[in-house]
């Protein structure tokens, strides 16, 4: 009985990281481009399969579906991972972000993880995700970058956790800020070097 328990408390967090993997791995933005006729999105613009890009091929309809269905891959994680086993929304979380990142499918070789983000914070507790919005779209209306909005939501998140008392979540957004800039470590080599693209610009 013993073992069947011990099986039990390391089998559901388990399971819950690795559905918040298969869930965070889905490229939609790749999917929906695919699916609408504008070819590989790998192969446009940064060759990111994130919402920003999406923009790039001009389908700002496809875009706007990209970054909602990434980020409620991140929120759907959360609300699974807590359903199969306490804690489990942490664990779901972290899957999903690294799904996104590192999809299995396209060769580990995913986003930047910023909607997706966000839909975890918008799980973890709406004013969260709230704070992480107002930042990711203040900061992205005054400076026009996308990454300079991600970057600074990232940096939001564990701020707002810690503030809404989800310690848990907080810890856990400090590891996936430092993620966000390391897989942003591109962009912020191109701000310095005053060559990173303004939102809006379309991909040639």
């Amino acid at each position: 009985m013993g073992a069947q328990t011990t099986d039990v408390l390391w089998e559901m967090p388990a399971l819950a990281l690795a559905l918040g993997y298969l869930l965070g791995s889905i490229p939609f933005g790749l999917i929906l481009t695919r699916l609408a006729g504008a070819g590989d999105l790998r192969a446009i613009g940064s060759g990111n399969i994130g919402a920003t890009n999406v923009l790039r091929t001009g389908r700002k309809g496809l875009a706007a579906a990209t970054l909602l269905l990434d980020a409620l891959k991140g929120a759907a994680a959360v609300w699974l991972g807590e359903a199969i086993a306490p804690g489990g929304g942490v664990l779901g979380a972290a899957g999903a972000f690294f799904g996104h990142c590192y999809p299995i499918w396209l060769r580990f070789k995913g986003g930047k993880g910023a909607a997706t983000f966000g839909g975890i914070g918008f799980a973890a507790w709406w004013a969260i995700g709230l704070s992480y919005l107002l930042v990711w779209v203040g900061v992205l209306a005054l400076s026009r970058y996308s990454s300079v909005g991600s970057l600074a939501a990232a940096l939001a998140a564990p701020i707002a956790a810690f503030a809404f008392g989800r310690a848990d979540f907080g810890v856990l957004f400090i590891a996936l800020a430092l993620i966000v800039f390391w897989r942003h470590r591109g962009n912020i080599a191109r701000l310095f070097a005053g060559t990173e693209p303004k939102v809006g610009r379309k991909s040639g």
